[in-house]
């Protein structure tokens, strides 16, 4: 799993993590790094974003913004994590 957002195309499917100690309660952080990161991954791939436990479920929050973002877009809530983090998954 990918350990910070980085700059870097992804022309396969990848993780992001988006619940590090800096992600805890900064909904606006996990939202900004999690649209960078489906900005860079390339069509026919997914981004799982793993998102931070503490901000709540991505519904609340993450979604609208990906919908605001990107259109329709194809997203997914795959599970919790065994840490309390949420893992969508977005289909680029």
């Amino acid at each position: 799993m990918e350990t910070t957002p980085d700059s870097e195309e992804h022309d396969n499917s990848w993780s992001v993590n988006l619940e590090q100690p800096r992600h805890a309660g900064d909904r606006d952080r996990i939202v900004e790094e999690a649209i960078s990161a489906v900005e860079r991954t390339t069509a026919g791939n997914h981004v799982n974003l793993v998102t931070h436990g503490d901000c709540g479920h991505p519904e609340t929050y993450l979604f609208d913004a990906l919908e605001d973002a990107f259109g329709d877009v194809e997203y997914e809530y795959v599970d919790r994590c065994g840490c309390g983090g949420h893992v969508t998954r977005v289909h680029v």
